[in-house]
């Protein structure tokens, strides 16, 4: 019999799928039918147990204040009201903090953010709930808070110490340079706005045990959380994700606070305890993307080569450090994006503030990094009186010495080149532009401009323990299967993809394969879905479970057709058959699974996989924090309306790599997706806080504008480059996640344009992120004054 493990793969095993059509060719996403009928279930849809309780956060209202003393006593008294839970209820460690120990799951003598949590009240009802948090009483003494960026710079408060990397001569590359310039770059913070909110059900079982329904990317921080804070083993607690409605980070490190709650409460009851909490209690309480605060000293040829290039990084990351530190990193790897910095000097640190902690989110820092290289090469352009697409063009990596990041790592499989011909194909920039010119020369209210947004975009948690995922799959004995697999499916198609791997491995149709619910009892020590890895990570671990049964049954197929064992490896398996070059008889699926379970052969395996080659030295600034690079690039064009600020989007175009796609109509809808919200996060969506209190103003979907429909581009075209599949990937196939998100910048290159136009040529355009309408009219009135 073959051994229980898979043998390893090689990079030309995982890369190339068995020959056949890729299973997942014209197919949908799993669960798409469900969604627009209702029957796809959130932890809201689960049936409430019997005798379920529910809960309500009472978090703080000052943004910095010493705790005085907590009353619980008339919150008690209220009706229905079972538990009052505070700090001092807590068993086993009042920490919740993702990577260091500095966030308390309730507030022990001081409050650090309006939002953050100081008791739970659990009752009969959620209205119970509710009506008697207000009657806790909390005395609070206020202390100095520090509300903006700037502010925690200047009081020298900071959550990590610096990271620098460097290459080269920046001071005096600088200084020599025929050309310089200085200047700073901000960008704001973003809402993830999911569709479904924080949510989490607990139900208490036999023997102090806990099951728990949680909405979160990362089941094992969960239930790691909830096992720290109540003093069990983690083998108690089992977290289920059935699926989310729209995670994009903010449910990777914030969803553990709310289980933990819930999981204390049910501890404390003896009952099952919900918690789910409102649009304005997410907003309020949790944490968004980082903002970004750059200075920057530059030096370019009179030709637009950059030459030298110094940039000092700051990202807000609220009271507690949460994932702040590798959000910083990332911003700092992706400071180059698809440029050679050839002498560079990068130094970020994390500031703190009085504001919800700041957490993952799409592009986890890399688009704040990349923005800030757009932004410089754009002032330069204007500065140099250069086309803004030639200036990138002339940076790009590529050519003799050219090929290796700040950070060390040699780039490989560069497609940039490969992404540019295929816009180019589809798009002819030169002409492009001369419509948008000939357009604002006789238009006088309306002005339109055009921006190339080139992305490199590295793949991988920069975290090298994180690279790691399993998974089983258990064949049942009509040749039906279960699929069970490490990653969470918020919306993305993980579990499409994830579908069509093991349908591709054993040769049989996605309808043989069930997709279970992701659970930390079927697959345990689980890595995040992040990263833009989810299918990276979890394919791997798929196909080398499916590998090991089918090394298993490829024996019991020789026996069946008459074939000594040894041949096993010419067995095929395809649209749901089984054969031999050698033999002329076929067998089907079911009739093999049939023979291997009555000749007792193992029908389940698990699969495991780790990503090679990560390492990073942060102390040295060197290392390979990426298993490979994406490429993309888009062409933005729109139009501004210089009378109101307004601007739209006319068309978008964009040709992307994704490899060996998993699942074209996926992949595209991710891409389209990515990009509206890139866009969203630089012109519409903008978080602002009270400038004394701390509260936060954009609370609901009232006072914060996301994207919409009619936002979108009258004309949107993306393009996958073909004939590329990804060595050492999954059936050659890249992450599509994250990096398109970064297309959105180019609308600022386009906007640019656009503004400049309204004034004399050579004007820099001063224009402040977000880029609303009011931030637009003002940089359209000072390019006219």
């Amino acid at each position: 019999m073959a051994p229980q493990t898979a043998s390893p793969l090689t990079d030309a095993e995982a890369s190339n799928p068995p020959s056949r059509e890729r299973a997942s060719a014209g197919a949908i996403h799993e669960s798409a039918y469900r969604h627009v009928t209702g029957e796809a279930r959130y932890v809201d849809d689960l049936p409430l147990p019997a005798g379920c309780l529910f809960g309500w956060v009472v978090t703080s209202p000052h943004p910095h204040a010493r705790v005085t003393g907590i009353d619980t006593s008339r919150a008690k008294a209220a009706p229905g009201v079972r538990a009052v839970l505070t700090a001092a209820d807590i068993p086993g460690h009042n920490d919740v903090g993702a990577i260091i120990p500095d966030e308390p799951l309730f507030a022990e003598g001081e409050v650090h953010t309006v939002g953050q949590a100081v008791a739970f009240v659990v009752a009969d009802t959620a209205t119970q709930a509710r009506k008697a948090a207000a009657l806790v009483e909390v005395g609070y003494e206020p202390l100095p808070a520090l509300l903006t960026i700037d502010a925690g710079i200047a009081a020298g408060a900071f959550l990590s110490e610096p990271h620098t990397i460097q290459r080269g001569e920046p001071k005096r590359a600088i200084a020599e340079a025929p050309v310089q310039l200085a200047g700073e770059v901000r960008t704001g913070a973003q809402e993830h706005f999911y569709l479904e909110t924080q949510a989490s059900l607990v139900v208490p079982e036999e023997g102090g045990t806990l099951r728990i329904a949680c909405s979160t990317q990362h089941p094992s921080e969960v239930q790691a959380k909830v096992a720290e804070v109540l003093g069990k083993p983690r083998s108690t607690v089992v977290v289920e994700v059935p699926r989310m409605g729209g995670g994009f980070g903010g449910k990777e490190s914030q969803a553990a606070p709310y289980a933990c709650m819930a999981a204390l409460a049910a501890l404390s009851t003896g009952r099952p305890v919900k918690v789910w909490l409102n649009r304005d209690q997410d907003m309020t309480q949790t944490g968004r993307r980082h903002p970004f605060f750059s200075r920057f000293e530059a030096g370019f040829s009179k030709d637009g080569q950059l030459l030298g290039l110094e940039v000092d990084m700051f990202a807000d990351g609220g009271w507690a450090n949460d994932l702040s530190r590798s959000v910083l990193d990332r911003g700092l790897f992706h400071l180059d994006n698809a440029y050679f910095l050839p002498h560079v000097r990068c130094t970020g640190r994390v500031v703190k503030t009085n504001l919800p902690s700041n957490t993952a989110f799409r592009g986890f820092g890399g688009p704040q990094g990349i923005f800030v290289i757009e932004e410089i090469l754009n002032r330069a352009a204007a500065q140099l009186g250069l086309d803004p697409v030639e200036i990138r063009r002339r940076n790009f990596y590529g050519g003799e010495g050219r090929d290796t990041t700040h950070y060390g790592q040699k780039i490989q499989n560069d497609r940039l080149p490969d992404v540019m011909a295929l816009l180019e194909s589809r798009v002819d920039l030169a002409a492009r532009q001369a419509d948008i010119a000939a357009f604002n020369a006789q238009s006088g209210r309306v002005k339109r401009g055009g921006g190339l947004m080139p992305v490199k975009f590295g793949i991988s948690f920069t975290a090298s323990h994180l690279n790691q995922a399993g998974a089983l799959v258990q064949i049942y004995a009509d040749g039906s299967v279960q699929l069970n697999h490490g990653g969470t499916e918020m919306g993305q198609g993980l579990h499409s993809k994830m579908l069509w791997v093991a349908a591709t491995e054993l040769g049989i149709p996605v309808d043989r394969i069930r997709a279970m619910t992701t659970a930390t009892d079927k697959v345990p020590n689980t890595s995040a879905t992040a990263a833009s890895s989810g299918a990276d990570l979890n394919g791997m671990a798929v196909r080398a479970a499916c590998v090991t049964l089918r090394e298993r049954l490829a024996e019991v197929a020789c026996r069946a057709l008459g074939l000594d064992p040894s041949e096993a490896a010419g067995v095929g398996f395809e649209e749901g058959e089984v054969f031999h070059p050698k033999a002329q008889e076929r067998l089907t699926f079911e009739a093999l699974v049939a023979k291997a379970y009555m000749q007792q052969v193992s029908l389940s395996a698990t699969g495991y996989y780790r990503t090679p080659d990560i390492a990073y030295d942060p102390k040295l600034g060197r290392g390979t924090p990426f298993h490979y690079f994406a490429y993309g690039v888009a062409w933005v064009e729109l139009e501004v309306n210089g009378l109101t600020g307004e601007h739209r989007l006319l068309r978008v175009d964009i040709a992307h790599d994704v490899g060996e796609s998993l699942a074209d109509r996926i992949d595209i809808g991710q891409i389209e997706g990515a990009f509206l919200q890139g866009w969203g996060w630089l012109t519409c969506e903008e978080i602002l806080h009270h400038p004394t209190d701390g509260r936060l103003l954009t609370h609901s979907a009232g006072t914060y504008k996301i994207p919409a429909y009619g936002d979108a581009p009258l004309h949107f075209e993306v393009s996958l480059l073909r004939g590329a599949p990804q060595p050492g990937t999954i059936h050659g196939s890249k992450a599509v996640g994250e990096p398109p998100f970064m297309f959105g910048i180019g609308a600022v290159t386009a906007l640019h344009q656009a503004i400049a136009a309204f004034g004399p040529p050579g004007r820099e355009v001063r224009l402040s992120m977000p880029a609303t309408a009011e931030s637009v009219l003002r940089a359209v009135v000072l390019q006219q004054v």
